[in-house]
């Protein structure tokens, strides 16, 4: 069994200086701050795994809007929860986010079970670390987290070796976070530990000068700040191709189907794939006898997690098609979207909408990572 590393400071230290830091330089007014209930808690922290901040607060906002609380997002269609998701990646979060909620209004009345670690936990999309967020910030009792924010922090002031995803490292970081998180001040105490990663410690350029714990820092001590946390052992990231069907009608509609509920794009409307033109042909031939296809767009390339696909769009137009079946639509690239679409295949369509070009429509680069 593996010790844990020895504390950098006594615990009543360690927990003063992280709260005076908080209070002057921490983050006080962030939507979900206001008010704290365990819902609005809990759909921030998921949006927030592994997403900024900065990107999350206008997604968080319209979510609210749309979705008060959580019975109005367990009555919701998923098509919708996904559609105000689109943007925000790893779209595993917003199918589990729906299901928690059916969970949490069938299993519990639609109260969330903070009077429970594992209850909470149990949750679909909801670990340990989030669990007890939800807990400490919703309702000021001691529960312990352990984010990336947090284990960055906990692995570089105490140089904790090893990538923080093998178990073994996760143990000695969870009795680490332990060991600090107080019985007071608890909701402070959580946030200033996630601030204190996304603000100072942050992964790529750490501002220690500003840092509370600069002076008993090991990683800063041996000039190695960068090198903790290890990284994942990397592999090498294979590359996917596909060919994405733009198929309109004679009204300029667009052929969508629906991804299966789990794997990639799970639940999210998409364009038909084909792994090569013949596939692609055979199927027109199939359902829209008499298509014809035009110029193929230029190839791009959209990276996950895990692999990199190559999408080559391919227009075609049909008068007819035979058999649109359950799982697809058409769909009216001029009318606002109101489906969860993958977000590749939303700029595709955006590229078909008519518009008029000025300065602020002007296009420009952008790139996206999401599985």
């Amino acid at each position: 069994m593996t010790e844990t590393p020895p504390a950098i400071l006594p615990r009543d230290t360690f927990q003063r200086r992280l709260l005076e830091w908080f209070d002057v330089h921490g983050r006080h007014d962030l939507p979900w701050q206001h008010e704290r209930t365990p819902y609005r808690v809990w759909v921030s922290e998921i949006m927030l795994q592994q997403t900024q901040v900065a990107t999350v607060i206008p997604y968080f906002e319209r979510f609210m809007e749309r979705f008060p609380d959580v019975r109005s997002l367990a009555a919701a269609e998923q098509d919708e929860v996904l559609h105000l998701w689109t943007g925000l990646g790893y779209y595993a979060r917003g199918r589990n986010l729906h299901k928690a909620a059916q969970v949490v209004v069938e299993e519990h009345d639609g109260e969330f079970p903070v009077h429970s670690l594992d209850a909470m936990a149990a949750l679909p999309g909801i670990g340990r670390s989030t669990a007890g967020a939800v807990i400490a910030q919703s309702t000021g009792r001691r529960a312990v987290i352990l984010d990336g924010n947090v284990k960055r922090v906990l692995t570089r002031l105490h140089a904790v070796e090893g990538w923080p995803g093998r178990p073994t490292v996760e143990r000695e970081l969870w009795g680490l976070a332990e060991h600090y998180t107080p019985e007071r001040r608890v909701v402070d105490f959580t946030q200033a530990m996630m601030d204190l990663g996304a603000t100072l410690c942050r992964r790529g350029q750490p501002d220690c000068e500003r840092c509370p714990f600069n002076d008993v820092c090991v990683a800063r001590a041996r000039g190695e700040q960068k090198r903790f946390p290890e990284s994942k052992p990397k592999k090498a990231i294979p590359t996917r191709t596909t060919t994405m069907l733009l198929l309109q009608d004679e009204a300029g509609r667009v052929l969508l189907e629906q991804r299966p509920s789990s794997g990639l794009w799970g639940g999210l409307w998409s364009l038909p794939q084909f792994d090569s033109s013949l596939e692609l042909r055979a199927w027109l031939d199939h359902h829209a006898p008499g298509a014809s296809l035009e110029a193929p767009w230029e190839a791009f390339t959209h990276v996950f997690s895990h692999f990199r696909l190559e999408i080559t769009p391919q227009p075609a137009r049909v008068s007819r098609l035979d058999g649109v079946g359950e799982a697809r639509r058409w769909f009216d690239p001029a009318e606002p979207d109101s489906i969860g679409l993958a977000a590749p295949v939303k700029g595709l369509l955006d590229a078909l909408r008519p518009f008029t070009l000025s300065v602020q429509d002007a296009p420009h680069s952008s790139s996206s990572q999401e599985p």
